[in-house]
């Protein structure tokens, strides 16, 4: 579910609580990171049952609207019990059974965020006309599905602010995992249960141990680290540069030290990647220049040990 980008990413928030902390303790901050790891797939149910809510929520509509003879509201809510995948959701039984392992209740306690949601995905233009099909195909009912998640829950600040405060390593994790769910959708078939994919995660998968390591390489060479950056840093000394962009300096140089199967142009484009959405507007433009200089310092002093494919 997490690209390495986002596992770096990760890293990079930790060690950024770490460093601030002097009194910081590695074998917590990586239990903590472990933790981080695996709560995204908490995420993923719990965005999976905010779906089932809507759907349970329909079905109550339905009813009572049938009761109140309201027939343009009923028919709207059925179309939304009719639709193939939102049901599939809201049945599955592995689904149904992390649910109630993980005790996912907070859809209820909390029910306004279901309730504002369906009645703002009732009210769009677009599930008007869905509504108004006799027999909606599957790839009809997927889009609408698809629209609703995209286009109202996803942008909500409402929502947002929520999921934020329920978990505080979620909000980070949001927008990953919002894009799978999307990609889940569009992959669902109502006649194979194995459909609704659920990764496996494990904090002793290649991936996250990959992470893993990083953070505990930064670390414990953290002086060694710091002592690399002095003299790569034109008009800057070393200790003046922004927190956030000395991590990832840091990070970057641990890849190229310790890491000998990550190409060296994999590492440079990620962290310019990565400080593009969590630095300054320049920091991109200072990192790049920075391990530009370093790959090509530890490339003459044969201190750059690769091995591997795909290492050019």
């Amino acid at each position: 579910m997490l690209t390495r980008r986002h596992l770096r990413i990760k890293v990079m928030q930790s060690l950024y609580s770490f460093l601030q902390n002097r009194e910081g303790n590695l074998a917590q901050e990586v239990d903590f990171f472990k933790k981080s790891y695996l709560n995204t797939f908490s995420l993923y149910l719990a965005l999976l049952a905010f779906l089932k809510s809507i759907y349970e929520h329909a079905l109550d509509q339905t009813d009572l609207q049938k009761g109140l003879r309201n027939k343009k509201n009923a028919v709207h809510s059925a179309s939304l019990v009719g639709n193939k995948i939102l049901q599939f959701i809201a049945q599955h039984p592995i689904l149904v059974n992390h649910i109630k392992k993980k005790k996912i209740k907070f859809w209820e306690l909390d029910f306004d965020y279901v309730k504002s949601n369906f009645k703002a995905l009732m009210e769009h233009e677009n599930f008007q006309e869905y509504a108004q099909k006799e027999s909606p195909t599957l790839e009809e009912d997927r889009d609408i599905i698809a629209f609703f998640f995209k286009e109202i829950v996803a942008p909500s600040d409402g929502f947002y602010d929520y999921i934020e405060d329920k978990e505080l390593t979620w909000i980070d994790d949001l927008p990953v995992v919002n894009t799978f769910l999307l990609k889940t959708l569009y992959k669902i078939d109502p006649k194979d249960t194995n459909s609704l994919h659920f990764p496996q995660m494990n904090a002793a998968d290649e991936d996250p141990q990959f992470a893993i390591d990083l953070l505990e390489k930064v670390v414990v060479n953290n002086d060694a680290l710091q002592e690399e950056m002095v003299g790569r840093t034109p008009n800057w000394d070393s200790d003046r540069i922004a927190l956030l962009d000395a991590i990832m300096i840091k990070m970057a140089m641990a890849e190229l030290l310790y890491f000998p199967s990550i190409p060296p142009k994999v590492t440079m484009n990620e962290y310019i990647e990565i400080s593009k959405d969590y630095s300054t507007p320049k920091s991109n433009i200072f990192i790049n220049g920075i391990l530009d200089k370093t790959i090509r310092d530890f490339q003459e002093s044969d201190r750059l040990n690769k091995s591997g494919r795909g290492l050019i």
